[in-house]
């Protein structure tokens, strides 16, 4: 990885004319902010560091656009999956825990059904991994799901007409037969959200289902009506951090000097000009500080993922708000509690509900 030249927050200024972006123009712009952006983030600053430090001319736009194309290519192309799959001891983190979950919940009752965007040759490939060592469903995964759609074009697939198509899958060949019904132990290419509700009469919030893309699993279900769960994978590290002492003393200085400052305009007319200027500067230095210092804590360049620098919600958490009922790091964490059971929001939340401190000796008991 190239060494990084970070851009002033001068030139940042000079740019955009401002570091806060609202939300009309956010609009416009291309969201990256969560953890599936990092490598495409990361791809797009090393190509322009590399036509910086060789002095090239370059257009930013373009750069955007032939990076998206490439990510776009590998994944339609078959290489990222044919690579996984030829290794998947490398890629994949086996989870016994998850069979559980999916096992109770067919026990209690409920239909579960499967709804990828990957082809059906990786999805076998990987459950198959995934479950070699749980000692069931082992070769007939499929029999833990009531519907297995594959290839689902996520988000078109919740605003288009396609129709469903049958998947052959010892041939690995499409029918062109209607599908009217969702026949169990087969896979289906495609369709759309139209479709799948007239098929299984699942309607509103009956569904709940769990995703861990923010645009392209939890925005169209929620449209829809569906409950959603929003599987967030470095929640328990942004948990840990944000409960150590050393976080903690932090938050507690940062609020303080944002205390002060709000009060600092009520005192001001009693001191000079230059003593003022002066308390002024040295609590600006000290609450900048406070936020690098938190900041560096969740990540050097991303900071963290629910809070912005300025100690309020990032724009992941505004649009988790908006999309997600219930948000969580694994599905599995549901199996501590009832599938019968209601979850409440708490009442002295600050940002997002996992804020709520959290005794320490919780994590010194794990």
């Amino acid at each position: 990885m190239l060494p990084l030249s970070k851009v002033s927050r001068q030139k940042i200024i000079q740019i955009y004319g401002s570091r806060h972006i609202g939300r009309d123009q956010a609009s416009g712009l291309v969201r990256l902010m969560d953890i599936f952006c990092f490598s495409e983030v990361c791809l797009i600053a090393d190509v322009v560091q590399h036509f910086r430090d060789a002095q090239l001319e370059y257009d930013a736009s373009y750069v955007y656009e032939d990076v998206t194309h490439a990510i776009q290519y590998v994944h339609r192309s078959g290489i990222l999956h044919e690579t996984i799959l030829s290794d998947p001891k490398k890629y994949f983190m086996k989870n016994n825990q998850l069979p559980k979950f999916l096992t109770m919940l067919k026990d209690k009752g409920k239909k579960l059904f499967l709804l990828t965007n990957s082809p059906y040759c990786f999805v076998d490939g990987g459950m198959r991994f995934l479950l070699e060592d749980t000692g069931v469903y082992r070769d007939s995964w499929r029999d833990l799901f009531d519907v297995v759609i594959a290839c689902a074009n996520k988000p078109t697939f919740y605003t288009s007409e396609h129709p469903f198509r049958y998947y052959n899958i010892e041939k690995g060949t499409l029918a062109f037969t209607a599908v009217d019904e969702f026949l169990p132990g087969q896979v289906y290419y495609h369709g759309c959200l139209k479709s799948f509700l007239q098929i299984t009469k699942w309607n509103g919030s009956e569904v709940i289902y769990f995703g861990d893309h923010l645009f392209s699993d939890l925005r169209g279900p929620s449209k829809a009506g569906w409950r959603t769960v929003a599987i967030i994978h470095e929640l328990e590290k942004e948990i840990r951090i944000q409960n150590t002492d050393e976080y903690r003393l932090q938050q507690a200085k940062f609020h303080t000097i944002q205390e002060l400052l709000g009060k600092f305009h009520m005192v001001m007319p009693r001191c000079d000009e230059q003593t003022s200027l002066s308390l002024l500067d040295e609590l600006n230095d000290e609450r900048i500080h406070c936020r690098c210092m938190m900041r560096n804590m969740f990540n050097t360049f991303f900071g963290a993922t629910f809070l912005a620098d300025s100690g309020q919600e990032s724009a992941f958490s505004y649009h988790i708000h908006h999309y997600a009922d219930v948000y969580t790091s694994k599905p599995e964490n549901f199996l501590l509690y009832s599938p019968e059971a209601w979850l409440h929001v708490p009442f002295d939340i600050k940002i997002m509900p996992h804020h709520v401190k959290v005794p320490s000796s919780l994590f010194k008991q794990q």
